[in-house]
Formats: structure tokens, sequence, C-alpha cells
């Protein structure tokens, strides 16, 4: 996917979020804008937003010599996950299609992003997940949301290849894996973190602080950008890419660097933004489980 316009303003919102949360002072933070400001001019439209958010981050590491703003954040927010787990387990096994459940309730936990909406509450956020009324993932519609496909396909790879997106959502990420793994105990399913900080998103103790290590091999992408940016991957992670029979992406950030990549590729994420509901041509707010073929 491209850069729009209607991201320029979300560079600059993203990179006075961080700068706060890295404790810059006003002055800093200015700087950190005006740096922005300088580079988005020499910054080409055809790349996607995770790489302009590569030198965000960049520059605010720079500037605060804080390499990982949300690094709190993040930890907090993964004990508060971990600990309903065994209520997702319960709720997954409690449903009529266990695996729709599992797929639904790895899409409910993309709610939860920092990067989108840094005055969350992921207790509040959690709560409403778990609620049966409250429910928000529907199948309304096969173009936004090919269930079917999903299971035709899983039912068939022998290796599948999961993008971690952010932290918090790895226990959510875990149930999936788990409940793909009760019904194909040989799948050979590899779980891909980012190799360094980056807003939020998922790293190796994040990986492993969520248990995913029980049911999958947790790779690094080599990464730094929140999106899988291809180019950029180390070449272990690009030949695994490569030979996986099947690909889940999670999260917006990997839609945005995977949208028109030559892989089939079954997205699943929550459309936070109008820029990604447009380019999707769904609702904000929608639930997507997008399945894109070469």
């Amino acid at each position: 996917m491209k850069t729009y316009l209607e991201c320029i303003p979300c560079f600059f919102k993203q990179a006075l979020g961080a700068a706060r949360l890295s404790g810059a002072s006003e002055k800093t933070q200015k700087k950190i804008l005006n740096e922005v400001a300088l580079r988005i001019p020499e910054f080409p439209l055809i790349f996607g937003p995770p790489e302009m958010a590569r030198i965000i981050y960049g520059i605010i590491k720079k500037m605060t010599g804080n390499g990982d703003p949300y690094e709190k954040i993040k930890e907090k927010s993964n004990k508060l996950a971990l600990s309903v787990y065994p209520k997702l387990k319960k709720k997954v096994a409690h449903s009529r299609d266990s695996l729709l459940t599992a797929v639904e309730l790895a899409i409910a936990g993309n709610i939860i992003d920092y990067g989108v909406k840094n005055s969350l509450n992921i207790r509040e956020e959690l709560g409403r997940i778990l609620a049966e009324e409250n429910s928000a993932i529907r199948e309304e519609s096969k173009s936004i949301f090919n269930y079917k496909n999903f299971k035709h396909t899983l039912k068939n790879a022998k290796i599948i290849l999961y993008l971690a997106d952010n932290a918090r959502e790895v226990v959510f990420d875990r149930v999936l894996i788990e409940e793909i793994k009760r019904t194909d105990k040989i799948k050979n399913i590899i779980y891909a973190v980012k190799e360094k900080p980056v807003i939020n998103d998922a790293l190796w103790e994040d990986a492993r602080m969520a248990g995913i290590e029980k049911t999958a091999r947790i790779i690094s992408s080599g990464l730094d950008t929140p999106g899988t940016v291809l180019s950029l991957c180390s070449k272990r992670f690009l030949k695994i890419f490569k030979r996986a029979d099947m690909i889940i992406s999670k999260g917006q950030g990997n839609f945005e660097a995977l949208s028109d990549c030559n892989r089939p590729v079954f997205f699943l994420f929550m459309a936070k933004c109008p820029v990604i509901a447009q380019d999707v041509r769904c609702r904000l707010g929608d639930v997507i489980l997008l399945h894109k073929t070469k």
C-alpha cells in the first residue's frame, strides 16, 4: 500500500506521542517534529507508511537516547493480556466453531493498539473483547471476511508463517495457533517478530512471555519497521516467506507493507483509520480477514 497525503498528519502525531513517552523535553519534542518535517518532502509516496515510521522512530531514538519508548506500556499490557488467557481458551472451547472463534479473538486483539490510540485503557478493552453481548466480529461480507477460504487453505498447509503485530496481541495469537495445532499437531507454525523495538511491535521477549514457543517456532524478521517491509527483511526470513504454504499476517502495519506483495496472504486486522478503510473498501471499525492473492 502506498502512503496517502492523509497519512502525513498521522506521522507527526505518532512522532509527538512517542517523543513524549521517551521523556523528551518540550524543546526536544519540537526538534523531533522539525526533523520529521524536513524528512517528509524527501519521502516518496509510493513507499508504504511503515518505512516512514522507521525513519521517525530512528529520529526519536537519536534525539532522546530512548530506543523503546513503549517498553513499560508493553510489559504492563502483556501481563494484562496473559491474565485473560484462561478466559480466551474457555471462550474457544465452548464455541460452536472453535477455529472461527479463535480467528475472531486474534482479530479482536488487534483492537489494542497504542500506536493508533495511545490513551487506550487496556483493561477496559480486554473486558469488551470478552463480553458476549459486545462481540463486534461477525461474518458480514465474504469480500472482507473470507473465513471459508482461510479454513480450506489451512487444512492443506504444512508450513504456516504467522506475522506478529503488536506485543499485547501475542496472547490472542497464541490462542489461534494452539487451536490450529489442536486440529493438526504436525503443522509447522513459524511466528515472526521484529528484530528491534519500533512502536509497540512484538519482539522475542514478548512472544516468549506469552508462551508462543510452546506451540510455534519464533524467528526474527530482521526488521525495525512497524510492518513487514520485504526489502529490509533478513535473508533467513525471506527464505521462509517464499516457501511457506500459508501466510497469516496480523495488523494494519503488515497490511500496509504486504498488500501488494507477490505472494498469497491472509490479512487479519481491524480497520482503525480512514485511509485503510478506503484502501480495503470497508467501513471504519470493520474486522478484516482478507485473502489477497498474488
